[in-house]
């Protein structure tokens, strides 16, 4: 019995490795708002050109002036062409600022088990940090974690409040109180 439950996990692993290569879709404006801080999901909502010509008009990005959030669909650490530009945002500021360092904190929706959501929310945090890495950022800047399930930010048993959980948050305060 044992054997069969273990093969069951190594079969379920090896389907979601089969996915990772979908997208993800972002939430809309209004599940965004859904959470506890207005300036974690600031930007969520924009689209990307949006965000894109307000990083155009500064030369040296500001934390406030991009979101510091990424959304993914159910299942998945794959990302999106919106993601990736919010990752980009990420990615200037911290080549601009190399004394920065952020937290990368993975999350997933309510749905699935304790352990499943666990392992979720790591690929989910590693995927990013792999995209900033690609992009030129130091793996000294960068830290990862995953909280699963248990710091969702809408409450809600819901597809909204779903979305809204299923995140990658850049956590800059994380090592600015340290």
């Amino acid at each position: 019995m044992k054997m069969n439950k273990g093969m069951l996990v190594v079969v379920g692993l090896a389907a979601l490795a089969g996915c990772a290569g979908k997208q993800a879709v972002k939430p809309s404006g209004s599940s965004a708002t859904a959470s506890r801080s207005g300036t974690q999901a600031s930007g969520a909502g924009q689209s990307s050109s949006a965000q894109g010509s307000s990083m155009a008009s500064t030369s040296s990005p500001t934390l406030s002036s991009f979101s510091h959030m990424v959304h993914f669909r159910t299942n998945s650490s794959a990302s999106i062409g919106v993601n990736r530009q919010i990752v980009k945002e990420n990615a200037s500021y911290l080549e601009a600022h190399p004394s920065v360092r952020v937290r990368l904190e993975g999350n997933t929706d309510e749905r699935g088990t304790a352990q499943y959501n666990m392992a979720l929310g790591w690929r989910r945090a590693d995927a990013v940090k792999h995209m900033l890495e690609v992009l030129g950022v130091s793996g000294s800047q960068l830290a990862t974690i995953s909280f699963g399930k248990s710091r969702p930010l809408a409450l809600g048993h819901n597809p909204k409040a779903w979305a809204v959980n299923r995140r990658v948050y850049f956590n800059y305060k994380y090592f600015a109180s340290k």
